[in-house]
């Protein structure tokens, strides 16, 4: 059951049942078994495989990559468009479509992912799938239960607030967030060109959010130090962080610190391109919550299996490193995903022709490009539909 949700062909589902049942010699399955089957499967098991079989293999040695000690965990939120049915607009609701795409124009289910996203080891630690009007910041303190204090939290300016600043500081997780220019006064102008490029500053809420503040026991000042980075538009962004040490952390290292949270924007092009994550398998509630999470623990095992070529390809004297073909790893995975997940075949035979597969056609990619930011589309990352 759960490699055939992983596998999400555009095939017939009794097509896809026939072949399953073929290579594992048992009688053949109809749709209606699957679906009343399917049914009965709890969602909560992909989670488990996303920390079992990804997230404790990752960490559990201490071999993998960091920033001077730190893991660089980056949050985000997307919008996924959801099936219209009435059991999936009752569990998430609906947000109205105002676009320019007259297909979808209107009021469609929605939900609203969260992932904590590890940036350099390429894994979601912690992912949650919410209801359509859901805060960003709320998902993202449900993620915090998986973060402890050797972690750089990356956000974009969606979370510049004093209340998510605070949120972490109780944490004792280390941040850096963009600062839009409604954000902090310090920041505003910053962005305008006043003042140095980087002040340490504390801050307080404002009177009418300190209620909210101390409801939650967060403390009513906090320290923090704002960075001003040129861009190569020649236009300023400016952060917010809780690294105070000049020396131990320069201001000219956070350009390409903060630049390394776009493999978060990577992972959710993956989900919603490559793994096609909105055209959903099934008509229910809970089969939209199985689709999302085995989606996120597809990406956790690709990038567990292809680390070692990785490896291999960068350290090949050409003029670009090289990479994966993601195109090629996803399609390898999903068509080995009875030996990989469920046979009983040697596992290193399985890893060797896994191997093979993935040093085909690898890709290029070069290091600290500057990534241009694009206005969000239903298409690419339909993030803000209108309420």
């Amino acid at each position: 059951m759960i490699v055939l949700i992983l596998q999400k062909s555009v095939k017939s589902l009794q097509l896809m049942l026939n072949e399953v049942t073929g290579k594992l010699g048992t009688l053949p399955v109809t749709n209606s078994a699957f679906t009343q089957r399917r049914a009965q499967l709890k969602h909560t098991a992909f989670i488990e495989l996303n920390r079992k079989g990804v997230v404790d293999i990752m960490y559990g040695d201490g071999e993998y990559k960091r920033y001077k000690g730190m893991r660089l965990l980056a949050i985000d939120g997307s919008k996924v468009m959801l099936p219209d049915t009435a059991d999936v607009i009752e569990e998430f609701g609906q947000i109205r479509y105002t676009g320019k795409k007259a297909e979808i124009q209107g009021a469609h289910a929605y939900g609203l992912a969260s992932v904590m996203y590890d940036v350099l080891n390429r894994i979601a630690v912690d992912s949650v799938l919410g209801k359509a009007r859901a805060y960003e910041v709320d998902l993202a303190c449900e993620h915090l239960a998986y973060t402890d204090e050797n972690d750089l939290l990356l956000h974009d300016r969606n979370y510049a607030s004093y209340y998510w600043l605070a949120a972490l500081n109780n944490a004792n997780n280390q941040f850096v967030i963009r600062c839009s220019a409604s954000s902090f006064a310090t920041a505003r102008k910053m962005l305008k060109g006043e003042g140095p490029d980087s002040q340490i500053v504390t801050l307080k809420p404002h009177h009418t959010k300190l209620k909210e503040i101390r409801r939650h026991k967060l403390p009513e000042q906090i320290t923090v130090r704002f960075v001003r980075v040129l861009l190569d538009t020649g236009e300023y962004e400016v952060l917010v962080t809780s690294l105070l040490d000049e020396n131990e952390y320069p201001t000219a290292d956070f350009k390409y610190i903060y630049n390394l949270r776009w493999g978060e924007e990577t992972f959710y092009g993956i989900l919603k391109t490559r793994l096609n994550l909105e055209n959903f398998t099934g008509k229910t509630a809970e089969s939209v919550y199985q689709d999302f999470y085995a989606s996120v623990y597809l990406t956790g095992l690709e990038s567990i299996l292809t680390a070692d070529t990785d490896t291999r390809l960068e350290e090949k004297p050409t003029q670009h490193k090289q990479q994966v073909n993601r195109a090629v790893s996803f399609n390898a995975i999903k068509n080995h995903a009875i030996e990989i997940l469920y046979s009983d075949d040697d596992n290193e035979l399985i890893l060797k022709k896994l191997e093979t597969l993935f040093l085909t056609n690898p890709t290029l990619y070069r290091e600290n490009r500057e990534v241009p930011r694009k206005k969000a589309t239903h298409l690419s990352r339909d993030k803000n539909p209108s309420n």
